[in-house]
């Protein structure tokens, strides 16, 4: 019995000279309008308004912290139960205030989250015109919602998707110049911008060259003159390709060389988030179902 209690009173002592455990470290970052935020655990109520934002939240494993989206994310199917809150230039801001998110995503370009912020409430804005935009911002992102690790593992396979998808382009498609149409024009995806980038992964040539920016607006005639050996876009928008002044004389037109996207397509293709490795696989698919032209 004594050789116990002397047991016990060793381990007491040596418990009270061991080092208190240390405090979780603080997660400190800036958003890409240049603004410091600074959480001392991960946010746990969590508001998306950018579907790429809202898909970059679910793949990184914390959709479950998810209370609202904006009006335009509809994937995975599950976040659609969720409270839409308007768009970037009308988001309901007493509706987002009233569920008392501990953080904001939003975009750099939506002036109505300055409102928010006068209100006291975290919002945190990304750019996602570029792959760098998208993979810095998956990273960032990753780290303040607390599992720094995914956003290097989903980046590794958004760069494994692209490559696949680069190796099943026919070699005849290669260089061949695209013009991709954004909502049936007049704004194209510039060679500068992350649709830009996976085009030129494939190997095709971006009729908008890289200093009109990243998502151009572009003139009809523009379009005629560059003669695209292929174009892509939504699926309704080309229906009526051949209506418009001179489009008929394309040879991409009237050889029907056109990548029209479905709704569920389209929009993965036209989302800067974890989705980009399929989405340069659908258009791999389109490659390979057309006949690409003679050089």
């Amino acid at each position: 019995m004594r050789r116990s209690l002397l047991g016990l009173l060793a381990a007491a002592v040596l418990l009270a000279a061991a080092p208190a455990p240390a405090p979780a470290q603080a997660i400190v970052f800036r958003d890409d309008r240049g603004s410091e935020f600074r959480f001392e655990r991960p946010p746990q109520r969590i508001v998306t308004m950018l579907p790429s934002l809202t898909e970059t939240a679910w793949v990184l494993g914390v959709g479950k912290r998810l209370v609202g989206i904006d009006r335009f994310s509809d994937w995975p199917p599950e976040v659609t139960a969720l409270p839409r809150l308007g768009g970037l230039e009308d988001a309901q801001i007493e509706a987002i205030a009233a569920l008392k998110p501990d953080l904001v995503l939003a975009s750099v370009s939506s002036r109505a989250m300055d409102r928010l912020q006068a209100l006291g409430l975290s919002v945190a804005r990304f750019k996602s015109e570029s792959h760098a935009d998208v993979r810095r911002t998956m990273g960032v992102v990753a780290r303040l919602l607390g599992t720094p690790d995914e956003g290097a593992r989903v980046w590794a396979r958004i760069e494994h998707e692209l490559a696949e998808a680069a190796a099943r382009v026919p070699t005849a498609w290669r260089g061949r110049r695209v013009y991709f149409e954004i909502y049936g024009g007049p704004y194209a995806a510039g060679t500068s911008s992350f649709i830009g980038e996976t085009l030129a992964r494939l190997g095709l040539t971006n009729i908008a060259p890289a200093e009109l920016g990243p998502f151009p607006k572009l003139n009809p005639e523009f379009v005629v003159r560059a003669r695209p050996d292929v174009i892509m876009g939504a699926q309704r928008p080309q229906e009526t390709l051949p209506q418009r002044p001179g489009w008929s004389s394309l040879d991409a037109v009237r050889q029907r060389r056109l990548c029209s996207f479905g709704p569920g397509d389209y929009e993965m293709v036209i989302h800067p988030g974890p989705r980009m490795g399929q989405a340069a696989a659908r258009v791999a698919d389109c490659l390979l179902r057309l006949e690409a032209p003679e050089r």
